[in-house]
């Protein structure tokens, strides 16, 4: 097999990633100046992101084709490196130095996976339909586990990076091994469903804002896929116990990015609940200064009862 198939992966996988970077962006900006779920279907700008999720999972699917779930997965995380500084950009803030820090540890650590997690090679084998439902089967108890116990952006972007990756896997089986029949119209219907609800948690992770719901919903996209991968796809990692040891220190370098993304301080514009409008104050009444002024007291003046006055005597004789 010449390298031209991988080539040609990686590229697609590139292009797709510009997808989901922009997307991501225009979902956080959407989440951010509505309400809720209703509001943001109300926007053009919402449906825009949908066009690009949707453009960008038809480029990885293809790529699929061409490149291993080990190849193909971790380069997603390129859309955290273009998502965080178009956010900036969007918002009109500066991409703090924690941000950054946290955008090279992801990456550091991711490409660290990728390395030892490429075979380098077109995929020649896909999951069974048991395969198939036990994997979703497991996917969907996973989920909602996050979304009952999570109350936080964080629980809702784990969880879409649970569905996401799943769907990408089932997306591999009707890349590699189409055929017309039942098995793959129920693994085409489980592909959309896990998508479908990958693209709606991502919405709502993005209300507590950009940076750590990305970066941990890029984080476990891969995780999962390429987890999937190894276990029921023989895609091991490559350089025996050196190639396990780099993935553990690529996986930890990953998640201390995460953590750094997720302490990064977000602007009032971009957090997930609107704030409350302030009330304004009532306007003091101006103060009198503390002087003594005279009190002219007025007496009333007493009544005056007419006297009667009686005259008695003897009249006298003129």
């Amino acid at each position: 097999m010449t390298a031209s198939p991988v080539l040609l992966a990686v590229a697609l996988s590139l292009i797709s990633a510009v997808c989901y970077a922009t997307a991501a962006v225009v979902q956080e900006r959407t989440a951010a100046a509505t309400q809720g779920m209703r509001g943001a279907l109300a926007r053009g700008a919402w449906w825009g992101s949908v066009a690009l999720n949707a453009g960008g999972a038809l480029l990885h699917v293809i790529a699929l084709r061409y490149g291993p779930l080990t190849l193909v997965q971790p380069l997603g995380a390129l859309s955290l490196v273009l998502a965080v500084p178009l956010g900036s950009l969007a918002t009109g803030r500066r991409t703090s130095g924690t941000q950054w820090r946290g955008v090279a540890c992801t990456l550091v650590g991711l490409s660290t996976l990728l390395l030892v997690t490429a075979t380098g090679g077109a995929p020649h084998d896909s999951l069974g339909t048991a395969e198939v439902m036990a994997v979703a089967l497991f996917a969907a108890g996973a989920v909602a586990v996050f979304v009952s116990v999570g109350t936080g952006g964080l629980a809702f972007a784990a969880a879409s990076g649970i569905a996401s990756g799943v769907g990408s896997t089932l997306s591999q089986k009707l890349a590699v091994s189409p055929t017309v029949s039942w098995d793959t119209a129920l693994v085409g219907l489980l592909t959309v469903g896990f998508a479908v609800g990958g693209l709606l948690l991502s919405q709502q992770a993005y209300r507590s804002g950009l940076g750590g719901p990305l970066a941990l919903l890029t984080l476990v996209n891969p995780v999962t896929a390429s987890a999937i991968g190894i276990a029921l796809l023989g895609e091991g990692f490559q350089y025996g116990g050196t190639g396990t040891l780099l993935a553990l220190a690529g996986a930890a370098a990953a998640v201390y990015g995460v953590t750094l993304l997720s302490r990064a301080q977000e602007t009032p514009s971009t957090s997930g609940t609107p704030s409350a409008p302030r009330t304004p104050r009532a306007p003091r009444a101006p103060r009198t200064p503390n002087r003594t002024v005279p009190v002219v007291v007025v007496a009333p003046r007493p009544s005056l009862t007419p006297a009667t006055v009686e005259l008695t005597g003897p009249a006298r004789s003129l």
